[in-house]
């Protein structure tokens, strides 16, 4: 099993990574495509983040 520390360390820096994509896509003008597609990756990064620690706290009680 995986410990829920470690995947919720995980789901951060994939929601950091996304961000600065964001962040680079606007410093090189993209397409507003590739835009859509870093803010979906954080949307479901806070999604998947959210689930992680709601399920964590049901397991501890």
């Amino acid at each position: 099993m995986i410990e829920i520390r470690s995947a919720i360390t995980v789901i951060i820096i994939g929601i950091a990574l996304w961000f600065a994509a964001l962040i680079a896509t606007f410093a090189l003008d993209a397409s507003t495509n590739a835009k859509w597609i870093c803010v979906s990756g954080i949307a479901l990064g806070v999604v998947g983040l959210r689930y992680t620690i709601r399920r964590a706290k049901r397991e501890q009680r």
